[in-house]
């Protein structure tokens, strides 16, 4: 591969500044796979770039994640029509008085709903935003509660779908032991994810002010607008005439969809298959629905997730063309010199946060950082457990940061805002976060 060096950066911040200026998401990605196809081969963009997109989407993460996403977006619109989901909003109202309480409740339910950062995002925005809406609560806030513990609480529990993963990259690098021991011994080390849900209830009981775009959210929401302009909320929305089903019918799906995730060993594709089939079942054994008006509404469902899967299948096709360009070598390269055992921990987690937020990848990214970080961490004798915690802090961070991440793009979607919106008005957060963690990783190194 010939080595692009710092020109490697271009398609990556034409990607960034276009995103700033337009707000557009597939698009921005779009124009910077463009880019870094016209650096690699002007002459053969056009088979290059098909042949990219073949491969993203005969991807079998990307097709579990279609499968997914899709699902639960039929999910989502079946409990909403039939009227669970207003059952559970009923049900929260009654127990909850103001603004403040509305988002702890959010929060919470994020602390409990932690096998999966997808079941999270999309469950929890969908069932609160109602209540939300009725204290003037912005959907940007909704989706910055919902996101901020999506991936940083998962990362905190050692049987969630992450927690799986990041072992068995463990386990499939060499370390030291099992890969699942050197995982929980790494969670006191997660400190971005400690400190980003920590932020979260000092944001709902007003302790952390409205910052930067939450401002103008905020503002727009107190004046009777919780849902910004240009969003199409209608899939997922609830019709207020029909009478209330009994409580079981939100619950006893949701109840499925952990226990079958978890059964399955962490699999929330073959949880949602389960959940849905007994939605199904309840929908037309209490006829609900007619026969058709359910497959109509779980086929809308699915077409409401289009958006966000586009921007899912353009960020993984710029992280291809990034891995073409040596982005991840170059950065990781560039930064081995600064390399000390007390430096590294700090310098590894704004290293791949930084790569997790501009190539999207949250996962593929660390099984190619892995066989380089751990053998160089070993090398200068620097504490493993904190070294991993801080690469899987940096893959939340990037999670929890990236305007096109899947995680972003699910919240904005089940929350009703734009992935833009969210990511903006959620950015001072982050960084906040991101900074107390890297002072944190910093003085721990040294310690």
């Amino acid at each position: 591969m010939e080595p692009y060096g710092a020109w490697s950066l271009i398609p990556t911040l034409v990607v960034l500044g276009m995103a700033i200026l337009t707000r557009r998401t597939i698009e921005s990605l779009l124009t910077g796979c463009l880019v870094g196809l016209l650096m690699t081969d002007p002459i053969h963009v056009v088979s290059q770039g098909s042949d990219i997109l073949l491969g993203v989407l005969g991807n079998d993460t990307v097709t579990w994640i279609i499968l997914v996403c899709g699902l639960f977006g039929s999910l989502i619109a079946l409990l909403v029509k039939t009227g669970g989901v207003l059952s559970f909003g009923d049900t929260m109202t009654r127990r909850i008085h103001s603004r403040s309480q509305s988002l702890l409740t959010t929060w919470f339910l994020g602390l409990i709903i932690f096998v999966d950062d997808y079941l999270n995002a999309l469950t929890i925005s969908a069932s609160m935003k109602k209540i939300t809406d009725r204290f003037g609560i912005s959907r940007e806030k909704l989706a910055y509660i919902v996101d901020s513990t999506a991936a940083p609480i998962c990362i905190l529990v050692p049987f969630s779908t992450w927690a799986v993963f990041f072992a068995g990259l463990l386990e499939e690098n060499n370390v030291t032991g099992n890969g699942m021991s050197l995982y929980i011994e790494a969670i006191p080390f997660m400190f971005y994810a400690w400190v980003a849900a920590a932020i979260v209830p000092l944001v709902a009981l007003g302790w952390v002010p409205n910052l930067g775009p939450m401002k103008a959210a905020e503002a727009r929401a107190n004046a009777g607008q919780p849902m910004p302009d240009g969003v199409d909320d209608n899939a997922l929305e609830v019709d207020e005439s029909k009478p209330r089903p009994h409580l079981l019918n939100f619950l006893v799906p949701i109840a499925t969809l952990i226990f079958f995730t978890w059964y399955f060993d962490i699999d929330i594709l073959r949880g949602v298959i389960v959940a849905l089939a007994v939605t199904l079942t309840l929908i037309l054994s209490q006829r609900l629905l007619s026969f058709h008006d359910t497959f109509d509404t779980a086929l809308e469902g699915f077409k409401a997730m289009i958006m966000p899967l586009g921007t899912l299948v353009a960020g993984f096709a710029l992280k291809d063309v990034n891995d073409v360009l040596g982005l991840t070598d170059f950065v990781i390269g560039t930064v081995q010199p600064l390399m000390t055992a007390g430096l590294l921990p700090a310098v590894v987690f704004i290293t791949m946060a930084f790569l997790a937020f501009a190539t999207g990848s949250f996962w593929g990214l660390f099984a190619v950082a892995m066989p380089i970080v751990l053998p160089l961490a070993e090398s200068v004798q620097a504490d493993m457990p904190l070294v991993v915690g801080a690469l899987i802090s940096a893959s939340a961070f990037g999670s929890h940061a990236c305007f096109y991440g899947d995680s972003t793009v699910l919240s904005a979607q089940g929350s009703g805002c734009s992935p833009m919106a969210h990511a903006l008005t959620q950015l001072p957060y982050v960084l906040i976060a991101a900074a107390i963690a890297t002072v944190v990783f910093l003085t721990v190194g040294y310690l």
